[in-house]
């Protein structure tokens, strides 16, 4: 194809289609909604991603210069379809604008809203191999922003107490005042150098006083270079490792079963800086990436860290993971173990074949040893855990076979494995199993499965994305799994259970498109009925959703969205929930001014049929509330450029109940039905 050709072709593209920088800005976010595991499982990992994307968004990618590496770095993005983005720039040369995506091949028009915000269209120009240090300093970019969030209610914890109270009890009362306080520096030169500091403390934790002298409760430093010479990558300070399909080590970004099927087998990608507010998920040290040739790679990694747990006499009795040091008795738990880990990767890098080799070894000061419960008798216990996995694909025409198989230090084995079809048109066949022997131990392996670890599980997946209509697609899948042991709330070895869900997404325009969901889920969980016998029986949860987003002239974004669920124990009575939003974005042409607004309404019988859905932010943060009991929820969000350095967003979200007196429990409890946060964000450029 001439270059005269493909512009009438791009011409012809932009006539029918216009991508809407509003509601692609929106659409990653609202994805993140749709992957994240309904019980929680996956949120910790999308608040770290979240935050790289928010910071990709901030500074897009030339996709004309862009490399595989780059590319995934998007977890939307298929390994497909990152061959096929490739291609076609090696073929028909750089991109002249966002309308010539929809030239790709087997891109549709979801992908394209999800990656428009974080790419631009530039001329390609000659790379630096080697900057000097004059042009990192006169070139490189600076950014500090400062998060508040303030309550405009009293939690129990915040109640002051007599000094007689405090002394029986010290425990009662927090610490630290009630508001939220976080501030971000980082340095970045093209997408090479990254430098930076984060530092966090939570509601409730001392600031520069009492037991925290130090003023935040949480530092995270970090140096990060990438694609320097035959360096890949270079991490020093706090960084997060992924390797394989996450069955060795995996404290990054995992879709988990509900991802789109042609990104359900991407693979995990080696060495990221961490400067998000994770105070669990990262390693503090050094790890490199060495380019040894044009396919292979080697990493090296250790990290020596200090965490949070309950240490009984010479035994850690349980890993604290939450970050939160509000009490003494949160502080008395506080750096208590420390941590080594040391490993590699080896990896290929083929034309129809990647392979890779992963070898991890952890060890703590002392032995791990929790307290023996039914259910726990296969956790880790010992003082110290390798684990040596690999993991490999194979492509084959519009085939590929991927997976990995990894051994611990007592011989237990884990293993997944999924065999994809893939033909043109953007049909997506995929059939996956796995089996993750009960006696399994990994500290930071993390796969996909309806467990929360990579132990104790086993199960067949099959799912189908496809195009029924021409604007009609759909996406379905099955999960059939199995506990061969007992797991927490399950006081029955060897039982089963099924996950299924299925999707129709209408999109005739790129202005309207619409989707409805149905999701089902049994498994067995503990009932203890009246008469105080315990049972293990069927849970059923039943969920469905039917959203409409519908986008103007570039403006105003509009979101409906209507959720329903059922959950029940079989032959038992049943716990209902019904929500329904709306909100709308409007983005002023002549003034550098957003405006957000969402309203819900939600009616529950209890916990139990809580709803959740994705509620748009400050820059960086991530938040996804649940909604239980009888209510209504306000949230207003406003963001303001003051010019190209200063940028301020604030947020007020407030919801009432309708049927509660308290809100919360324990520390937790607020006195009324209502209750209202305000976040303040300052962002500088220079």
């Amino acid at each position: 194809m001439n270059r005269l050709l493909k512009s009438m072709l791009i011409t012809c593209i932009t006539i029918g289609f216009s991508v809407n920088n509003l509601s692609a800005q929106e659409a990653w976010e609202e994805l993140a909604e749709q992957l994240i595991d309904e019980e929680g499982g996956e949120v910790f990992q999308w608040e770290n991603n979240f935050e790289e994307l928010s910071e990709l968004r901030e500074n897009p990618i030339n996709i004309n210069t862009a490399t595989k590496e780059q590319l995934e770095r998007f977890p939307f993005l298929s390994d497909k379809l990152i061959e096929n983005i490739l291609y076609y720039l090696y073929k028909y040369g750089p991109m002249l604008s966002e309308n010539e995506l929809w030239m790709i091949e087997d891109i549709n028009r979801q992908t394209i809203r999800c990656l428009q915000p974080f790419i631009c269209f530039k001329h390609t120009e000659k790379e630096e191999y080697k900057p000097t240090l004059k042009q990192v300093l006169k070139y490189g970019k600076q950014e500090l922003s400062t998060r508040v969030d303030m309550p405009f209610y009293t939690k129990s914890g915040y109640k002051l107490h007599t000094k007689e109270e405090l002394k029986k009890n010290p425990n009662k009362q927090y610490l630290g005042y009630g508001y939220y306080h976080s501030l971000r520096y980082s340095f970045h030169y093209r997408d090479k150098i990254y430098l930076g500091l984060t530092a966090e403390k939570d509601a409730g934790e001392p600031f520069f006083a009492g037991q925290n002298r130090k003023g935040y409760d949480f530092y995270s430093p970090y140096l990060f270079i990438r694609n320097m010479g035959r360096i890949k990558s270079l991490a020093i300070g706090n960084y997060r490792l992924s390797y394989g399909y996450g069955l060795v080590i995996n404290t990054d970004f995992g879709m988990g079963k509900t991802a789109t099927l042609s990104t359900l087998g991407n693979k995990n990608r080696g060495i990221r800086k961490h400067s998000s507010t994770d105070e669990y998920n990262y390693f503090q040290g050094a790890a490199a990436s060495y380019k040894l040739s044009k396919r292979w790679t080697t990493d090296a990694f250790y990290s020596y860290r200090k965490m949070d747990g309950i240490v009984n006499n010479r035994f850690i009795t349980s890993l604290k993971k939450d970050g939160y040091h509000r009490l003494y008795r949160e502080f008395e738990k506080k750096n208590m173990i420390t941590n080594q880990v040391i490993g590699s990767n080896l990896n290929y890098n083929g034309k129809y074949c990647e392979l890779g080799l992963t070898a991890v070894y952890n060890v703590f000061n002392k032995p791990l040893n929790p307290d023996l419960k039914p259910y726990n008798k296969f956790y880790p216990r010992g003082k110290d855990f390798y684990n040596v996995g690999g993991d490999y694909k194979f492509f084959w025409k519009h085939f590929s076979f991927l997976g990995e198989t990894a051994i611990d230090k007592s011989g237990a084995v884990a293993t997944m494995n999924m065999l994809s079809y893939s033909p043109k048109g953007g049909t997506q066949l995929i059939v996956m199993n796995r089996y993750y022997d009960a006696k399994y131990q990994s500290i930071y392996g993390r796969s996909i499965g309806e467990g929360s670890s990579v132990q104790n599980e086993s199960g067949f997946y099959i799912g189908l994305e496809t195009k029924l209509l021409r604007y009609i697609r759909m996406t379905c899948y099955g999960d059939f799994f199995y506990f061969p042991w007992k797991k927490y709330l399950v006081s029955e070895p060897g039982t089963k259970g099924f996950d299924g869900l299925i999707q129709l997404s209408y999109s005739p325009t790129y202005q309207l498109e619409m989707f409805i969901r149905y999701r089902y889920k049994n498994k067995k969980k503990d009932f203890t009925a009246e008469d105080k016998i315990k049972q293990t029986i069927p849970y059923i949860q039943q969920k469905c959703r039917y959203q409409l987003n519908y986008s103007l002239k570039d403006k105003l974004l509009l979101k409906t969205i209507a959720d329903y669920v059922r959950v029940n124990y079989r032959n038992r009575s049943a716990s209902t929930g019904f929500l329904l939003s709306q909100s709308a974005g409007y983005k002023f042409n002549d003034l550098p001014f957003q405006c957000d607004i969402s309203c819900v309404w939600f009616n529950t019988d209890d916990y139990d049929s809580r709803l959740t859905i994705y509620e748009k932010n400050v820059l960086y943060a991530f938040s996804m509330p649940s909604f239980y009991y009888e209510g209504t929820r306000l949230a207003i969000n406003v963001r303001y450029e003051l010019n190209k350095h200063i940028m301020v967003q604030a947020k007020y979200g407030m919801t009432h109940y309708l049927n509660r007196d308290v809100i919360g429990s324990a520390l937790e409890a607020i006195d009324g039905s209502t209750k209202g946060d305000l976040y303040l964000q300052l962002r500088m450029k220079f």
